[in-house]
């Protein structure tokens, strides 16, 4: 067992406690930071399944003359396989597709993990608008979702 040379001493208790007690402060201030960013990191994916959902719209429409009849969540799949349709719990997935009366426009609406949901609107005279409703978070721009937009 090595012996203290004189002169040198060691941490005191008092010491100790009160390193550890810093590091618990830091640890409770950037613990909810980094929580926060896996919420942001759903709802930026909800966004992502809207677009690529928008975009394999795009491509079905191509295939029938211009029109949306009859498209659903499973013909996009069809497009684009990695598009995720099934409902999950720990994931975004494509929760809606809703086509115009006329054919000629839809709605594809994405749900995050966060409840969040992320819509794009493409109408029959091609303008397109992104919609969004955050859940549980009153006046606050939740996942990027401000006034009602994205």
């Amino acid at each position: 067992m090595a012996r203290l040379r004189s002169g040198e001493q060691g941490f005191t208790l008092i010491e100790l406690l009160v390193v550890i007690l810093i590091i618990g402060i830091l640890a409770a201030i950037a613990i909810p930071s980094f929580l926060a960013q896996r919420g942001k990191a759903n709802d930026t994916s909800a966004k992502e399944v809207a677009r690529t959902a928008r975009v394999a719209a795009g491509v079905y429409s191509t295939d029938h003359n211009g029109k949306f009849e009859n498209m659903t969540a499973a013909s996009l799949k069809e497009y684009e396989p990695t598009l995720q349709i099934a409902e999950s719990s720990s994931s975004a997935y494509l929760s809606t597709v809703t086509v115009e009366a006329s054919n000629e426009g839809f709605t594809v609406t994405a749900k995050s993990p966060t409840g969040h949901t992320f819509s794009v609107v493409q109408k029959a005279n091609g303008e397109v608008e992104r919609k969004c409703t955050p859940t549980g978070l009153k006046g606050s721009a939740a996942g990027g979702c401000v006034e009602g937009s994205w």
